[in-house]
């Protein structure tokens, strides 16, 4: 038990570092003050009725946003304009020669383009208030300019202070200000799980079979365990490729002989491929709901009620699929790395330089894509399949699990690194 906190102490007794995690829980503590501020003139009760009853967009905006949502808080739309904005100019970048450019221009072309995506969420939040304005429809107290004004610049205000402590998490505490906020409104959702494993059990001992809720709620934890264990280990898996440069001799001094290696990360994607299948999946029901919420018309009831059958999770695990090699091969160009090792004087042994190479890296990369696809889709729609067969709700889903793993390795990775420098035991030994 020492061995596992000897990091933990190890990192409190640095001083830098214990400025940094004080600043950043305390900025995280701000934020979560800020979950329960209200916007005025809305009604909170309407707005938990449209995130327990439609679920959809508005479910997975309260997830992210911690409740959020459902408080009717000026921080409702959570960071979710940043990260569209974000994923935008992300794509810009790959579609724009001059944008690619600026990107690697170094550090002032970042910045001009962390820049634009501030401007972009802005814009986008204000956009997205707009939107939900228009469908809040009971839970606005009185409707007129004054009060759309007031909603609207409330919610885009609350965006842009959420970018604000995300930066100053960047610059004054530890870890990824944007992500770890996200991760803490998860975590933050974890009580309402507990309670529901609670209530199984509770419900069972009411029909004298304690023992069979004990053992589903058992099976239950079992499951997220496991599944946990498997995010971690496919996230740090990564395929090398091993690359070997010749010697040459420049003056008096011989460069290159050295063996490294090209490494290709197995989930490449991340999260974004399940944040945007989920994103589609869920616009057109909440749209329906905003619209139509007492339609008879059969067709758009299924549509509605699309979620959680059968052809709803072959349709997401085909989505996330899809958005897994979509995203891969933007974020990752074989040529383009065949290239730069050709002129570093590298090569692959047994691969010709040049076209061979980037051939056999895209031949590695597309295997090992489709192993990360499949692992993102059977993640996704794992708790839906176990919602199907027990009846039980789960707390987290495969975009929760995704985010929290990712986050707490990054930040340990981290916290690990500072401690390196200063010749401490890190976390992930």
């Amino acid at each position: 038990m020492e061995s596992i906190f000897a990091p933990i102490k190890s990192a409190w007794r640095v001083v830098d570092i214990r400025k940094k995690l004080i600043a950043t829980f305390l900025l995280l503590l701000v934020y979560r003050f800020g979950v329960y501020v209200p916007i005025p003139g809305m009604d909170r009760s309407v707005l938990a009725g449209m995130v327990s009853q439609q679920g959809g967009l508005f479910g997975f905006m309260n997830i992210i946003g911690g409740g959020a949502f459902e408080n009717a808080s000026i921080f409702a739309m959570s960071i979710t304009p940043y990260i569209n904005a974000s994923i935008i100019i992300q794509l810009l970048t790959v579609a724009i020669p001059a944008l690619e450019r600026m990107q690697k221009e170094g550090e002032e072309g970042r910045k001009k383009l962390a820049q634009w995506v501030r401007y972009g969420a802005v814009i986008l939040g204000f956009l997205q208030a707009t939107f939900m304005y228009i469908g809040f429809g009971n839970a606005i107290s009185r409707p007129g300019i004054l009060s759309y004004l007031t909603i609207t610049f409330s919610l885009t205000a609350g965006t842009a202070f959420i970018m604000w402590l995300g930066e100053q998490i960047n610059e004054y505490g530890i870890g990824n200000g944007i992500s770890l906020i996200i991760f803490v409104n998860i975590i933050s959702r974890g009580p309402i799980a507990f309670n529901t494993l609670y209530n199984i059990i509770k419900a069972y001992a009411t029909d004298g079979r304690l023992a069979v809720g004990a053992l589903i709620v058992l099976a239950i934890v079992l499951v997220f365990v496991a599944v946990v264990v498997f995010v971690i280990y496919v996230t740090q898996a990564e395929r090398r490729i091993p690359v070997q440069y010749a010697k040459r001799v420049v003056g008096r001094k011989m460069y290159g002989g050295q063996s490294t290696h090209i490494p290709i990360k197995v989930n490449l994607a991340g999260v974004l491929p399940v944040i945007f299948a989920s994103s589609i999946l869920a616009f057109i029901p909440t749209i329906i709901g905003l619209v139509a919420p007492n339609t008879t018309s059969k067709f758009l009831i299924s549509l509605r009620d699309f979620s959680g059958n059968p052809l709803y999770m072959l349709v997401m695990g085909l989505l996330v699929i899809f958005f897994t090699f979509f995203y891969t091969m933007m974020a990752f160009n074989p040529i383009e790395v065949a290239n730069n090792v050709r002129k570093n004087g590298g090569f692959i042994p047994g691969i010709r330089p040049g076209k061979p190479t980037s051939d056999y890296i895209t031949k590695v990369l597309n295997r090992i894509t489709w192993f990360g696809a499949f692992f993102l889709a059977i993640i996704t729609v794992l708790p839906s399949v176990l919602e199907l067969f027990t009846g039980v709700r789960m707390g987290f889903g495969g975009t929760s699990l995704l985010i929290m793993v990712g986050v707490a390795l990054e930040t340990a990775k981290q916290i690990e690194s500072q401690l390196m420098m200063r010749h401490y035991k890190g976390f992930l030994e």
